[in-house]
């Protein structure tokens, strides 16, 4: 008989966030499959908890991951956990909780803080209806190609973002949403210098331009006013010709101009080409 995965969520920040469950079933499994072993044994001795770790993270996933299987397989049971909330959530976890329910293995869920939706309930912007987008990619073109695709998101958005990368997040946010967006800065959510900014884009990026941005970061970006001004056909060729001077593709302006006045792609694509 096969074991059973647990998908186990740990504190964001506050150890006090750690639930009695979640200590019980890590005191019980007979391995730890853990992001980061360094961080989870930090977690572990605070709590008086002994267990087997092993590595599981991006990197080495592929190879871990069958390691892993074969011992529930043989009626071993683990619990997944990353270096802070829950696994699978722009972290590791997913793919081996999938290749689980493949092999007919049990998965079950310990719940605990998720970092999108703490920083959301905090941040008083809408959350009747929102987006979870992550971390943008590091590669120019696909991340700018990804804002362009949000821009007529009326749902909040959500993004994770490291300190040395923001700024220039919230710049290429700002060219792509404009300047005047509200959006939520949240960073050090349940840590001692937790911090909610209400900012537009243009006060964001003036803001960390003179203040080097510290700790982990979630935007919080609101969506597109469902009442948007109509634009005209020269109105976007105009937007198109912006994009096209900062050295993207036509077809990448014709999109990204498509995408924030709606204007059909290929009809702005005849204009800026001629």
């Amino acid at each position: 008989m096969s074991g059973k995965l647990y998908v186990v969520g740990t504190p964001i920040g506050n150890l006090e966030d750690f639930s009695p469950r979640a200590e019980r079933i890590l005191s019980e499994v007979d391995f730890i499959a853990a992001e980061d072993t360094r961080v989870t044994l930090k977690l572990l001795n605070h709590f008086d908890i002994k267990c087997e770790l092993i590595a599981y993270y991006e990197h080495n996933k592929g190879e871990k991951e069958n390691y892993i299987i074969n011992r529930l397989l043989s009626g071993e049971s683990c619990a997944v956990v990353t270096d802070a909330g829950m696994p699978a959530i722009s972290d590791p976890g997913e793919d081996l909780v999938k290749s689980a329910r493949k092999n007919g293995i049990a998965v079950e869920c310990v719940p605990g803080p998720v970092a999108f939706a703490s920083a959301l309930s905090v941040s008083g912007m809408p959350s009747g209806r929102f987006c979870f987008e992550g971390f943008l990619s590091v590669n120019r073109i696909s991340r700018t190609e990804r804002l362009a695709s949000l821009q007529n998101e009326t749902r909040t958005m959500i993004f994770y973002e490291a300190p040395h990368k923001l700024l220039k997040t919230l710049k290429d946010m700002g060219e792509c949403f404009g300047r005047e967006r509200e959006l939520a800065v949240v960073k050090e959510l349940t840590k001692i210098h937790e911090t909610v900014f209400l900012f537009t884009f243009k006060e964001a990026i003036d803001y960390f331009e003179q203040n080097q941005p510290r700790g982990e970061y979630v935007l919080i970006v609101k969506g597109r006013e469902e009442t948007q001004e109509e634009y005209t056909l020269e109105d976007a060729v105009q937007i198109a010709n912006e994009y096209l001077l900062k050295g993207n593709s036509a077809s990448f302006a014709a999109k990204a101009a498509a995408g924030l006045t709606g204007i059909k792609k290929g009809d702005i694509y005849k204009e800026i080409i001629k």
